[in-house]
């Protein structure tokens, strides 16, 4: 995590040195309250320099949780973790009221008006359930009833897990494909898709099983080819309209290949190949008539 005294002290020093800066400028130009178009651009870049830093830290810890907190809850956690575990235990009562809560986010996190961050909140806390649980019957304190009740709370909270990390996957790649749809420039388009693939891929290491994980990523994956193929088709095409066939050409080609690739369907495959195929044909009639002139 980068330095939150450090970040703030560098966006106050950068807003102070704009205040002098406009200000003396103000100054020297006559205006009667040099202050106030100073003040107002300065608190604008500080305003500007927090917000950025919530959403980049937002990301970022997202990615953490994608990359290091949701793993396979059987995995063994880290030798500091159980050494801690072993020593304040897990007792019945704690048992019990984590049940409770994790059972009480969920039913939050399942009503119509939540957000898909509500359900990747409560894998982590059955991720962090099992963990500990995991940590407390191995370190054999418990048996007997204490031991089967931990069991059966693992097995309700490993179902719950399930359920969240999938909604959220679904959930979250669905919001970002609508975003990359909604976007005016082709790399915002296929760099917003990639993340709703980051989502999907992280759910997949975890649950590489589940047929709908599959499904939504390979729609995801036809997106983006599909995206490609209509930029160099547009390209193509201007190309031809401004009298450039061979770089309409080359273009054309270009299309051809990414609409060759695996994530797309078999019959858009071959409708827009063939279409493709035509205006090169077309293209290249052009260039020989063009040669041939006297």
């Amino acid at each position: 995590m980068p330095s939150s005294a450090g970040y703030l002290t560098v966006a106050f020093v950068l807003a102070g040195g704009l205040f002098f800066l406009l200000w003396w400028m103000m100054v020297r130009s006559g205006d009667e309250a040099p202050w106030l178009p100073a003040g107002l651009a300065s608190s604008v870049v500080l305003l500007v320099a927090l917000s950025a830093r919530e959403v980049v830290m937002r990301r970022a810890w997202t990615r953490y949780l994608l990359e290091n907190g949701i793993a396979d809850t059987r995995r063994k956690s880290h030798s500091s973790s159980s050494s801690r575990s072993s020593k304040k235990g897990f007792s019945s009562s704690i048992h019990s009221a984590a049940l409770r809560t994790i059972q009480k986010q969920s039913t939050a996190a399942d009503s119509p008006n939540s957000t898909p961050e509500a359900h990747l909140d409560v894998a982590q806390l059955c991720h962090d359930y099992l963990a500990s649980t995991d940590d407390a019957i191995r370190s054999g304190s418990y048996g007997g009833e204490k031991g089967i009740a931990i069991r059966a709370g693992q097995d309700r909270v490993r179902a719950l897990h399930k359920h969240h990390l999938l909604t959220w996957a679904k959930g979250q790649s669905l919001l970002l494909t609508r975003e990359a749809q909604h976007r005016a420039r082709v790399f915002d388009r296929i760099e917003t898709a990639h993340r709703a693939l980051d989502c999907l891929d992280s759910a997949l290491r975890v649950y590489p099983d589940e047929p709908e994980l599959h499904d939504s990523r390979a729609a995801i994956d036809e997106f983006i080819a599909s995206v490609k193929v209509a930029h160099w088709v547009e390209l193509a095409e201007r190309s031809a309209f401004k009298g450039h066939y061979r770089r309409a050409i080359d273009r054309f080609r270009d299309a051809l290949f990414y609409l060759s690739h695996d994530a797309v369907k078999p019959e858009v495959r071959q409708a827009g190949t063939e279409k493709i195929e035509r205006e090169i044909k077309e293209l290249e009639a052009k260039l020989r008539q063009r040669k041939n002139a006297p």
